[in-house]
C-alpha cells in the first residue's frame, strides 16, 4: 500500500504564518485533518485571527479537549496538550489547533501550577465556557479571563484532577468517604 504524503499545504497554515512571522508554528496532518501547533503565548491571538479573518472564518468551536501524554512512547513537547476543534460552516472545513503545556510543579493536584494556564477563548466563542471548565476540572489546566472557571463534573473541593494519568485508577478514597444521598436524605 502506498503511503500518502501529508497535505501541509492547507491554506490556513500560510495565512497564520504570514500574520505571525515572528512566531514559531508546527503543523501536522492525519487522515486529511490538519492541525496547527502553536505556543501557549500565541494561542489567543492565533484563535482570534482564525475566527475574525474572513479567509479563515472558523465561526464554530466544536470542542476543547485536554490530553495527558505522561509515559507516552514518543517524545512530546509538553506533558499536557489542549486541542481546539474549529469548524468553518461557510467552507465546510474542520481545523484543529493544539498547544502543549509542561507542569513546573508536582501534579498531585494540591497546588495550582502557573505553567498550566492558557488564555480563555470564551470571548471569541462563548460556547467554550463549559468545555474549558471540563478541561480545568479533569486536567487542572486553568483558563485566564474565563467568566466562570469552576469545576463542572466533580465537586468544588475535589482534591485532584481525575484524567491526569498519575491519578490512581481507583481514586484516593473519594468514593469511600463520599456521603451517599438518596430520596430519604435531608
Amino acid at each position: 500500500m502506498a503511503q500518502t504524503k501529508p497535505n501541509l499545504e492547507h491554506p490556513i497554515f500560510q495565512i497564520v504564518k504570514d500574520a505571525f512571522r515572528a512566531s514559531r508554528f508546527r503543523a501536522t496532518e492525519f487522515r486529511g485533518q490538519s492541525t496547527l501547533i502553536v505556543e501557549p503565548a500565541d494561542l489567543h491571538r492565533v484563535m482570534s485571527l482564525l475566527k475574525g479573518d474572513p479567509r479563515c472564518d472558523f465561526n464554530f468551536l466544536s470542542d476543547v479537549i485536554g490530553i495527558d501524554y505522561l509515559n507516552y512512547p514518543a517524545a512530546m513537547p509538553g506533558r499536557f496538550a489542549v486541542v481546539y476543534n474549529l469548524i468553518s460552516n461557510s467552507r465546510d472545513d474542520r481545523f484543529f489547533v493544539k498547544t502543549y503545556l509542561d507542569p513546573s510543579l508536582p501534579t498531585d493536584g494540591t497546588v495550582e501550577d502557573p505553567a498550566l494556564a492558557l488564555d480563555s477563548v470564551t470571548d471569541l466563542w462563548p460556547g467554550a465556557e463549559w468545555t474549558e471548565r471540563e478541561v480545568f476540572d479533569m486536567f487542572g489546566i486553568r483558563f485566564r479571563n474565563h467568566p466562570d472557571l469552576r469545576r463542572i463534573l466533580t465537586w468544588e473541593s475535589f482534591p485532584a484532577h481525575p484524567l491526569r494519568k498519575d491519578y490512581p485508577l481507583r481514586g484516593r478514597g473519594e468514593r469511600e468517604h463520599y456521603r451517599i444521598v438518596d430520596r430519604s436524605s435531608t
